[in-house]
């Protein structure tokens, strides 16, 4: 069955959402929470920016290896481990609320010191300074959600050299600072 990519105008529900998500998380992680961090990712955590309705939440973890103890927690939170998709995310551990589609959360376990965690965050922070960047990034997902429809490995990875140039652009850049064009 093919689940078609919808994406729609930003909701300023979002940051709610996510900061709900974040709380019930820390809930169920317990004790467990002191060694992780929590972020908003994806581009509902972006003011103004088109996107699918899912939140994107990364938890960061010391190590990638460390997750064990914190899979019943997660699960009782409600967010199931996607195991199939290990090869295709070797960096990450892939969560997903509820189980069947449509989706509203995605959480992404993954190392603290990792490329994906910084590379996440740039990203984000690199739309979140410069709006109009964050709107040609709407554009185009507009447009890859219209050509690729059913095919979100295609949709994700036609986005993937805009990604890389935002990155390139924040490059060298502390964490929070926008990127120089």
């Amino acid at each position: 069955m093919h689940r078609h990519i919808k994406i729609v105008p930003y909701s300023p529900t979002w940051p709610q959402r996510f900061q709900a998500e974040r709380q019930s998380i820390l809930s169920a992680l317990g004790p467990l929470a002191n060694a992780c961090v929590i972020e908003h990712i994806g581009s509902t955590a972006v003011p103004g920016l088109a996107a699918k309705p899912i939140i994107d939440i990364m938890l960061g973890l010391p190590a990638l290896n460390d997750i064990a103890p914190y899979i019943p927690a997660l699960k009782s939170a409600g967010f199931h481990l996607q195991p199939q998709m290990a090869a295709a995310m070797p960096d990450r551990h892939y969560f997903a609320r509820p189980a069947a589609h449509p989706r509203e959360v995605h959480l992404h376990a993954v190392a603290l010191d990792s490329a994906f965690w910084r590379d996440k965050l740039a990203f984000r922070d690199a739309l979140r300074a410069d709006e109009p960047l964050a709107g040609q990034y709407a554009d185009l997902k507009r447009q890859l959600a219209y050509d690729h429809s059913g095919d979100r490995a295609a949709y994700t990875d036609a986005k993937s050299g805009f990604i890389a140039s935002v990155l390139a652009m924040a490059a060298g850049k502390p964490h929070g600072k926008p990127a120089a064009r």
